[in-house]
């Protein structure tokens, strides 16, 4: 059977036939026992190579021509923050183990919510205290979802929010242009913030979503917790192909520039990291594009108002004499690391709004290109891989990391027996990583993009469904669906940001999916000739590769039965779960990244083994009850199951040891109280400061990272 998943443009690894016999041989050995059920344990990622963007670093031409400056490069401009318009760099939101661990000004009405009062409010927390703007958490305010009995998901209810505890940005202002060269901020004009203020100030905008972490994100097929950060990179945008308008101009042989498309594959990181900078309520002023952030940064010493430490694991050989910044310009270093062709080009490139304004050169026009790249490239050496889980593995079923004491041990296999390994698999740990990341030993679990799974009691507990669904991506009821829509959401060219509703536009209308991804019929788990009658399939003949022993299942369904279908509640066979269905995030370092789910809604983990075990929080149409369903555990099980998940911690992680290490940050943090004024319409930034850390990592005075709610009184 084809395993072909990935794009249509890439050359994958079909997985079946290159270890057929051997992969029937360890099926029949696993099903000769009872634990078998559950799977063996997720391998190490020790030595798994992120997957490689074609023509970035190889091929006769590539983009990158020195990658030791392009990690530089990266480096430096995700901890800038000059790079935003008024002081946040994107490192601002991932200090703390890959995530944000601020405390005041954290809260974000949920204003995705559709139909609801309150998306545009902030409600009292469960505290007593009064939340919105500046409010400073504690640990008493969660979970959000507060139950009478924490195990019982049909307790009564003791307290529910749809506000987000989320990350704090810029304020709301206009972009005009660039102000002086020593000036760190933006000239721009503030605009009145219906949500985010006290009394008549502007305080900084909060997301509306929880800040993932960067490590080992690099892995990840697409990134944000709805993907919209496309894998493939166009240069300029988050949306890769969808963006049709997206070019880079590139100069020829003979001088002359030409705007052009580019496509560049695994590359979901670039496409993440162009779009914060230019984000009204993370980085930006409104109407910045990333030409203007050239403008800004270009001929500045990166990092220039920053502590580097004299042992910084890339940045040290350019560490400036006073240890400010680096003694080279953002200029200096893209000449550095890419190719010519993307820089060197003379005459104009665009212009800026800004009346009277220089046009663009061909590096400020290209300023997205070398940007998402550059942070690609330094992210990507963010990897995890020396936690205790990561150890050699004993003899036996299931396999056991040496690493792990005899609780961790018990803990792991309530992690395999409580299926959790079927979301939270592969070396990342994650469902969402690459699918050509995992080993061999995984063959038989679910290797596709697009996927057709049974969730049962998805609809009250009466009856099973079939759904397709976009592997990676559950809906386990942290939220009502209505409260963010998630993958099910779309991108600003109204294309379904799921590749399973792209598929069901194809198998309903013959276009083409969006993204250029391979869906084979016959390689779906439950397959449509599964529970679809002979006289309403048709032969599929958009079959990629061979389906093998599961040709039988190479059928679609017709168009009037998938139409008939669609009438039905809850969309009947031809349901697509993918409203309200998020990411998997990886649980690597989990210890150390909370607060937890895409609403930052559980404090420890101690909620989090809560809520999964009663099997989430409401009863969504489309939850992905085959997996996250009531469970018993007891409370020596649960301390067991804990320990295992902190045996994740990679020692470097927690303390800050190469390449983990990083310069001083300033981040926002919270305002000053009294409505204190730092400007006639902005309330006065508080600040926390992060020192610079070298490849040593931190020092015993410093102590190691904590934990979240360590930083949080009762």
């Amino acid at each position: 059977m084809n395993r072909s998943h990935g794009l249509n443009t890439v050359s994958t690894k079909n997985f079946r036939d290159i270890a057929a016999p051997a992969a029937i041989l360890m099926l029949a050995a696993l099903l000769a026992g009872e634990a078998a059920a559950h799977g063996n344990t997720p391998p190490s990622l020790q030595g798994v190579e992120i997957p490689a963007t074609p023509g970035l670093l190889d091929g006769d031409a590539p983009i990158i021509i020195d990658k030791t400056a392009a990690i530089q490069l990266g480096k430096a401009l995700f901890w800038d923050v000059n790079v935003g318009s008024d002081g946040m760099a994107c490192a601002s939101c991932h200090f703390h183990a890959g995530v944000d661990s601020r405390i005041k000004n954290q809260l974000s009405p949920g204003y995705l919510t559709k139909r609801a009062p309150t998306t545009q409010t902030f409600e009292a927390t469960a505290s007593g205290g009064t939340g919105g703007p500046n409010y400073t958490l504690k640990r008493s305010d969660f979970p959000l979802h507060r139950l009478a009995n924490p195990g019982d998901k049909e307790s009564a209810v003791l307290f529910n929010t749809d506000d987000i505890v989320s990350s704090a940005g810029v304020f709301s202002a206009r972009f005009n242009g660039q102000r002086a060269i020593d000036s760190k901020h933006d000239d721009c004009t503030p605009q009145t913030d219906s949500i985010f203020h006290l009394s008549d100030l502007n305080t900084r905008q909060v997301q509306s979503r929880q800040a993932p972490s960067v490590i080992n994100a690099g892995y990840n097929f697409r990134n944000f917790w709805d993907g919209r950060a496309n894998n493939i990179f166009n240069g300029v945008s988050p949306f890769g192909v969808r963006d049709v308008n997206a070019g880079i101009w590139i100069t020829g042989a003979d001088g002359t520039a030409n705007k052009q498309p580019i496509r560049l594959e695994n590359a979901s990181l670039a496409s993440q990291a162009v779009a914060p900078p230019v984000n009204t309520s993370e980085m930006s002023c409104t109407q910045r594009a990333f030409p203007d952030i050239a403008r800004k940064l270009l001929t500045r010493r990166p990092l220039d108002i920053q502590d580097i430490h004299p042992e910084d694991s890339v940045l040290a050989e350019l560490r400036e004499l006073s240890g400010k910044g680096l003694n080279t310009s953002y200029e200096s270093l893209i000449k550095a690391a890419f190719a010519p062709r993307y820089w060197s080009g003379s005459g104009e490139f665009g212009k800026p709004a800004a009346t009277g304004a220089a046009p663009y050169t061909q590096m400020e026009a290209n300023f997205s290109l070398f940007f998402g790249l550059a942070l690609q490239i330094y992210q990507q050496t963010l990897i995890s891989d020396q936690s205790p889980f990561d150890t050699p593995r004993l003899a036996g079923f299931p396999q056991m990391p040496e690493g792990l004491g005899k609780r961790q041990q018990r803990g792991l296999k309530i992690f395999l027996n409580a299926h959790c390994s079927e979301c939270h698999k592969g070396p990342t740990l994650s469902a969402a990583a690459h699918p050509d990341i995992y080993t061999l030993s995984d063959a038989f679990s679910s290797l596709r993009l697009v996927n057709r799974k049974t969730i049962n009691g998805a609809f009250g507990g009466k009856g099973v469904a079939q759904g397709l669904l976009d592997e990676g991506y559950f809906n386990t009821s942290v939220t009502p669906t209505n409260a963010d829509p998630g993958v099910g959401g779309v991108d600003p060219f109204g294309n379904p940001l799921s590749f399973s509703e792209q598929y069901l536009q194809f198998l309903l209308t013959g276009k083409a999916m969006t993204d250029p991804v391979i869906v084979n019929s016959c390689d779906l788990d439950n397959a449509f000739a599964q529970d679809y009658l002979k006289s309403e399939l048709i032969d599929d003949t958009t079959i990629t590769g061979s389906c093998g022993d599961r040709s039988v299942y190479a059928k679609l369904p017709k168009i009037p039965v998938l139409t008939a279908e669609l009438e039905k509640r809850n969309d009947g066979r031809a349901l697509a779960a993918v409203n309200g269905a998020f990411k998997v995030p990886t649980l690597r370092n989990v210890e150390l990244t909370g607060p937890y789910m895409h609403n930052g809604s559980l404090l420890t983990l101690e909620q989090v083994v809560d809520f999964y075990f009663r099997g989430g929080n409401f009863s969504n149409a489309h939850h992905f009850a085959t997996l996250v369903f009531p469970q018993t555990i007891s409370a020596t099980e649960k301390t067991d199951l804990i320990a295992f998940l902190k045996s994740l911690t990679d020692e470097r992680v927690r303390w800050e040891r190469a390449p983990f290490d990083h310069p001083g940050l300033k981040i926002p943090h919270g305002h000053k109280e009294n409505a204190g004024r730092q400007d006639p319409e902005l309330a006065q930034d508080l600040f926390l400061n992060v020192p610079a850390i070298g490849k040593n990592g931190r020092d015993a005075a410093l102590g190691p990272l904590k934990p979240f709610q360590n930083y949080l009184r009762p």
